[in-house]
């Protein structure tokens, strides 16, 4: 039968048929197939093919929705795409495959594939940036992201923080490439996109006004431990974050920081002063977990809303960081006098190559009178913040 509007609009099933397909002869593989329904017959226009010794079909759309005219010219169009050697079949569930890899199931999959690769901390914060950050994209197809979407995503995050932003933007990269190799896309979006600046090397230290007023602001809480323990000590965020019970001898009044811990893979032996190791006393044990801080698999999370809320409470003018902290302490230690290789001792900065060849000297007796000359300093800078005969930082300064 050669096909018409209106031959297609009343063709109908045989009586005892519960399905049909009759093909063009104008078109050959052209066809409308009927089955029977509980209250009407359904009518469709498929397009069917051979590929070796496989038939193809694929399904045009409903008489009702899709003209003759319109079901002509796809079917045109397929069998077209045949002759050059493709399998529109088979390119039509590849796309189909393609769109239920949404970007939030993608990146379900990528964090349990990396959840033995990367580090305890190093996972949260991957976790951290590509659920939270990225979550705008996250019912897109992956293989349907485009520069264009990643970047805008980009602009909205560095309205908040630069640094984010570059954190964000490595994350999701990582994960597109982890994501090409699965062969769920064939392409990174990120590719091409633009770092954010990141006000090139950081300078910001803290005045004594400033340290006093993050001590005084600093909750009652295992962020505010944290945060005063980095003012006493100069480590790192996730050295005190992570921190575990095992690190911890309160006889000999010292953290140790493994190796696998540090940002330069060496041991870091921490003397506490006094108000530090009484911060650590007055901290509960949580049955057997070791680690100090944080209630979860690892050490201590919420860093940013933890920090948003500090933020508030302190108000100081300029901007600043946790790491900031870590430099204050730094040029503290140089204000105090003390020499420039045990102030970065005290930090854990390796000397030059040739220094450390043949200084193998851990200068633990001068770490030790460094931070504490540092802890009665920070005492004298609390006490004048709030005019208190204070004579040890225990706490919140009352």
């Amino acid at each position: 039968m050669k096909f018409t509007q209106a031959s297609v609009d009343r063709f109908k099933l045989e009586a005892g048929k519960s399905e049909h397909i009759e093909f063009d002869e104008s078109m050959p593989g052209f066809g409308l197939r009927i089955r029977a329904g509980d209250k009407a017959q359904h009518r469709t226009f498929i397009a069917q093919y051979k590929i070796g010794e496989k038939h193809r079909r694929i399904t045009l759309g409903d008489v009702r929705k899709v003209t003759l005219e319109n079901a002509r010219k796809e079917a045109r169009r397929i069998f077209g795409s045949v002759a050059n050697g493709h399998d529109p079949a088979n390119e039509k569930a590849q796309r189909r495959s393609a769109a239920s890899h949404t970007l939030d199931a993608t990146i379900a999959r990528y964090l349990e594939a990396k959840a033995t690769e990367l580090k305890p901390r190093s996972l949260e914060e991957v976790e951290r940036h590509l659920k939270k950050d990225w979550q705008p994209l996250h019912n897109l197809a992956i293989a349907s992201i485009g520069r264009a979407n990643v970047a805008a995503t980009l602009s909205a995050i560095a309205k908040r923080s630069n640094v984010t932003a570059n954190r964000s933007r490595a994350a999701l990269s990582a994960m597109f490439r982890w994501a090409i190799g699965e062969g769920l896309c064939e392409n990174n979006p990120v590719t091409g996109t633009n770092r954010q600046d990141e006000n090139g090397h950081r300078e910001r230290s803290l005045t004594d006004s400033e340290v006093a007023k993050v001590w005084l602001a600093a909750p009652e809480n295992d962020y505010g431990n944290i945060v005063r323990l980095l003012m006493l000590t100069g480590c790192r965020r996730e050295e005190i974050g992570s921190l575990t019970w095992s690190e911890i001898d309160l006889a000999a009044r010292t953290i140790t920081i493994a190796k696998e811990r540090t940002k330069n893979g060496m041991e870091h032996s921490v003397p506490l002063p006094d108000a530090a190791l009484s911060i650590l006393q007055g901290i509960m044990r949580r049955g057997d977990r070791d680690f100090v801080f944080g209630t979860r698999g690892g050490g201590f999370s919420g860093w940013s809303k933890s920090k948003i809320t500090l933020d508030k409470a302190v108000a100081l003018k300029e901007e600043w960081r946790l790491h900031d902290l870590r430099r204050t302490v730094r040029t503290g230690l140089g204000k105090l006098g003390v020499q420039p290789h045990v102030a970065e001792a005290v930090l854990n900065h390796l000397p030059p190559k040739l220094i450390r060849t043949y200084d193998r000297n851990t200068y633990a007796a001068e770490k030790r009178d460094a931070l504490d000359k540092w802890a009665a300093h920070l005492k004298r800078a609390v006490a004048q913040a709030t005019g208190a005969n204070v004579t040890a930082i225990k706490g919140r300064p009352r």
